[in-house]
Protein backbone atom coordinates (compact mmCIF):
# COMPACT_ATOMS: atom_id res chain seq x y z
CA UNK A 1 0.00 0.00 0.00
CA UNK A 2 1.33 3.40 -1.00
CA UNK A 3 0.76 6.37 1.29
CA UNK A 4 0.79 9.81 -0.33
CA UNK A 5 0.81 13.08 1.59
CA UNK A 6 1.20 16.69 0.57
CA UNK A 7 4.55 18.38 1.20
CA UNK A 8 3.22 21.84 2.11
CA UNK A 9 6.71 23.36 2.24
CA UNK A 10 7.10 22.72 -1.50
CA UNK A 11 3.53 23.53 -2.53
CA UNK A 12 1.53 26.70 -3.22
CA UNK A 13 -1.97 27.93 -4.16
CA UNK A 14 -2.01 31.32 -5.94
CA UNK A 15 -4.52 33.58 -7.66
CA UNK A 16 -4.63 36.77 -9.68
CA UNK A 17 -7.43 39.06 -10.81
CA UNK A 18 -7.57 42.19 -12.94
CA UNK A 19 -7.36 45.36 -10.82
CA UNK A 20 -8.69 48.71 -12.07
CA UNK A 21 -8.71 47.26 -15.60
CA UNK A 22 -4.97 48.00 -15.95
CA UNK A 23 -3.03 45.63 -13.69
CA UNK A 24 -3.36 42.42 -11.68
CA UNK A 25 -3.81 41.92 -7.97
CA UNK A 26 -2.11 38.74 -6.84
CA UNK A 27 -2.30 36.63 -3.74
CA UNK A 28 -2.04 33.21 -2.22
CA UNK A 29 -3.70 30.93 0.26
CA UNK A 30 -1.15 29.90 2.84
CA UNK A 31 -3.04 27.00 4.43
CA UNK A 32 -4.42 24.17 2.30
CA UNK A 33 -4.36 20.41 2.00
CA UNK A 34 -4.67 17.88 -0.80
CA UNK A 35 -6.03 14.39 -0.25
CA UNK A 36 -4.64 12.34 -3.16
CA UNK A 37 -5.79 8.76 -3.68
CA UNK A 38 -4.29 7.03 -6.66
CA UNK A 39 -1.16 6.06 -8.50
CA UNK A 40 1.09 8.64 -10.13
CA UNK A 41 1.78 6.10 -12.90
CA UNK A 42 -1.95 6.05 -13.73
CA UNK A 43 -3.36 9.49 -12.92
CA UNK A 44 -6.58 8.91 -14.85
CA UNK A 45 -7.81 6.78 -11.95
CA UNK A 46 -6.81 9.29 -9.26
CA UNK A 47 -9.25 10.89 -6.85
CA UNK A 48 -8.26 14.28 -5.47
CA UNK A 49 -9.81 16.58 -2.88
CA UNK A 50 -8.31 20.01 -2.26
CA UNK A 51 -9.32 21.98 0.83
CA UNK A 52 -8.24 25.61 1.18
CA UNK A 53 -8.52 27.63 4.40
CA UNK A 54 -9.91 30.94 3.12
CA UNK A 55 -8.79 32.72 6.29
CA UNK A 56 -5.19 32.10 5.20
CA UNK A 57 -5.53 34.48 2.24
CA UNK A 58 -2.50 36.74 1.79
CA UNK A 59 -2.23 39.62 -0.70
CA UNK A 60 0.53 41.63 1.03
CA UNK A 61 -2.06 44.23 2.06
CA UNK A 62 -3.79 43.83 5.44
CA UNK A 63 -6.77 46.04 4.48
CA UNK A 64 -7.36 44.04 1.29
CA UNK A 65 -6.95 40.74 3.18
CA UNK A 66 -9.58 41.87 5.67
CA UNK A 67 -11.95 43.01 2.91
CA UNK A 68 -11.59 39.67 1.10
CA UNK A 69 -12.41 37.80 4.33
CA UNK A 70 -15.52 39.94 4.94
CA UNK A 71 -19.13 39.43 3.86
CA UNK A 72 -18.40 41.46 0.70
CA UNK A 73 -16.31 38.57 -0.61
CA UNK A 74 -15.58 35.17 0.98
CA UNK A 75 -17.50 35.60 4.27
CA UNK A 76 -14.89 33.51 6.11
CA UNK A 77 -16.98 33.30 9.29
CA UNK A 78 -19.74 31.41 7.46
CA UNK A 79 -17.70 29.73 4.70
CA UNK A 80 -14.20 28.98 6.07
CA UNK A 81 -13.11 26.63 3.25
CA UNK A 82 -12.90 26.37 -0.51
CA UNK A 83 -13.04 22.77 -1.74
CA UNK A 84 -12.44 21.00 -5.02
CA UNK A 85 -13.49 17.36 -5.40
CA UNK A 86 -12.35 15.67 -8.59
CA UNK A 87 -14.84 13.71 -10.70
CA UNK A 88 -12.57 12.72 -13.59
CA UNK A 89 -8.99 13.00 -14.83
CA UNK A 90 -8.37 12.92 -18.58
CA UNK A 91 -4.94 12.43 -20.14
CA UNK A 92 -4.29 15.03 -22.86
CA UNK A 93 -0.63 14.27 -23.64
CA UNK A 94 2.34 12.52 -22.06
CA UNK A 95 2.48 14.91 -19.10
CA UNK A 96 -0.71 16.97 -19.47
CA UNK A 97 -4.09 16.18 -17.97
CA UNK A 98 -7.45 17.83 -17.41
CA UNK A 99 -9.07 17.36 -14.04
CA UNK A 100 -12.79 18.05 -13.78
CA UNK A 101 -14.65 18.31 -10.52
CA UNK A 102 -16.87 20.28 -8.19
CA UNK A 103 -15.45 23.57 -6.93
CA UNK A 104 -17.25 25.01 -3.90
CA UNK A 105 -16.70 28.62 -2.87
CA UNK A 106 -18.93 30.52 -0.44
CA UNK A 107 -21.59 27.80 -0.53
CA UNK A 108 -21.88 27.71 -4.34
CA UNK A 109 -20.73 24.62 -6.24
CA UNK A 110 -19.95 24.53 -9.95
CA UNK A 111 -18.18 22.03 -12.16
CA UNK A 112 -14.78 23.32 -13.30
CA UNK A 113 -11.96 21.87 -15.38
CA UNK A 114 -8.31 22.67 -14.68
CA UNK A 115 -5.17 21.91 -16.66
CA UNK A 116 -2.65 19.77 -14.82
CA UNK A 117 0.96 19.17 -15.75
CA UNK A 118 2.48 16.07 -14.20
CA UNK A 119 6.16 16.76 -13.51
CA UNK A 120 7.11 13.17 -12.67
CA UNK A 121 8.68 11.45 -9.69
CA UNK A 122 12.13 11.69 -8.12
CA UNK A 123 13.93 10.38 -5.07
CA UNK A 124 14.56 13.01 -2.41
CA UNK A 125 18.33 12.73 -1.72
CA UNK A 126 17.94 14.27 1.74
CA UNK A 127 15.00 12.24 3.06
CA UNK A 128 15.33 9.11 0.93
CA UNK A 129 11.68 8.86 -0.09
CA UNK A 130 10.09 9.38 -3.49
CA UNK A 131 8.28 12.60 -4.37
CA UNK A 132 5.93 13.53 -7.21
CA UNK A 133 4.91 16.94 -8.46
CA UNK A 134 2.04 18.50 -10.37
CA UNK A 135 1.22 22.02 -11.49
CA UNK A 136 -2.36 23.18 -11.95
CA UNK A 137 -3.85 26.18 -13.71
CA UNK A 138 -7.28 27.40 -14.64
CA UNK A 139 -9.71 30.30 -14.64
CA UNK A 140 -13.01 30.77 -12.85
CA UNK A 141 -15.66 33.49 -12.91
CA UNK A 142 -15.81 34.74 -9.33
CA UNK A 143 -19.40 35.92 -9.80
CA UNK A 144 -20.46 32.27 -10.33
CA UNK A 145 -19.61 31.82 -6.64
CA UNK A 146 -21.39 34.84 -5.21
CA UNK A 147 -18.23 36.98 -5.15
CA UNK A 148 -19.96 39.91 -6.85
CA UNK A 149 -18.74 42.96 -4.92
CA UNK A 150 -17.30 45.62 -7.20
CA UNK A 151 -17.00 49.37 -7.67
CA UNK A 152 -17.32 51.39 -10.88
CA UNK A 153 -14.32 53.43 -12.03
CA UNK A 154 -14.60 57.09 -12.97
CA UNK A 155 -12.78 56.30 -16.23
CA UNK A 156 -15.10 53.40 -17.06
CA UNK A 157 -14.96 49.75 -16.20
CA UNK A 158 -14.84 48.30 -12.71
CA UNK A 159 -12.35 47.94 -9.88
CA UNK A 160 -12.11 44.13 -9.99
CA UNK A 161 -12.32 41.75 -12.96
CA UNK A 162 -14.70 38.79 -13.01
CA UNK A 163 -12.12 36.24 -14.16
CA UNK A 164 -9.76 34.85 -11.54
CA UNK A 165 -6.70 32.91 -12.65
CA UNK A 166 -5.77 30.07 -10.31
CA UNK A 167 -2.38 28.39 -10.24
CA UNK A 168 -1.05 25.77 -7.86
CA UNK A 169 2.00 23.61 -7.50
CA UNK A 170 1.83 20.50 -5.35
CA UNK A 171 4.65 18.22 -4.26
CA UNK A 172 3.69 14.91 -2.72
CA UNK A 173 5.71 12.58 -0.51
CA UNK A 174 5.25 8.94 -1.53
CA UNK A 175 5.76 6.48 1.34
CA UNK A 176 5.78 2.81 0.44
Amino acid sequence: MVNVKLDKVHSAVNFEVKHMMVSKAKGEFQDFDVDFNGDFDNLENANVKVTVDVGSIETNNEDRNGHLKSDDFFDVETYPNITFQSKSVKKVSESEYEVTGDLTIKGSTNEETFKVEYNGKAKDPMAGHMVAGVDLEGKVNREDYGLTWNAPLETGGVLIGKEVKLTAGFEFIIEE
